[in-house]
């Protein structure tokens, strides 16, 4: 389900692109938002990587030149070690159950990007908006069994 997940958010993710010129968290984001959409805490998890990723390459930006595929680059690294670093806390723990790394070790970073890029606050919406349209559209197609 993971595959036609992110096809439908790649689709929703284009559509909102050409209309508006925003992009929801990473063009893949939504479809993996979607399929974890049960489980809110690994979406509260990620987001929170996301800004603290945001956070980080700013301050990271006060003492370095970064700017085109370099930033994006160390924005993607430093969500995947931030990602990777929550994981092996985690380890062995009852919120390892959870699964808490399952969204992924690139998403952090990608939605990090857009959130630096064209803003928290609107990048969070929109990864939101298209997360909830993804999942329903999953459903109207019988993906998911009924709402």
């Amino acid at each position: 389900m993971l595959i036609e997940s992110i096809a439908v958010g790649l689709l929703f993710g284009f559509a909102l692109f050409e209309v508006t010129g925003l992009v929801a968290g990473g063009l893949v984001s939504p479809g993996y938002f979607a399929v974890y959409w049960e489980r809110p805490w690994i979406i509260a998890a990620a987001l929170g990587l996301a800004a603290l990723t945001m956070l980080l390459v700013r301050a990271i930006s006060l003492v370095t030149l970064l700017y085109g595929r370099r930033r994006f680059l160390v924005t993607v690294l430093t969500g995947f070690f931030l990602q990777w670093t929550l994981g092996a806390a985690v380890i062995g723990t009852e919120l390892a159950q959870g699964r808490i790394d399952s969204i992924g070790y690139i998403i952090p970073g990608l939605v990090a990007h857009e959130m630096d890029r064209q803003g928290f606050g609107i990048t969070v919406l929109m990864l939101l908006l298209l997360t909830a349209a993804t999942r329903l559209a999953l459903h109207l197609l019988g993906m998911l069994g009924p709402i």
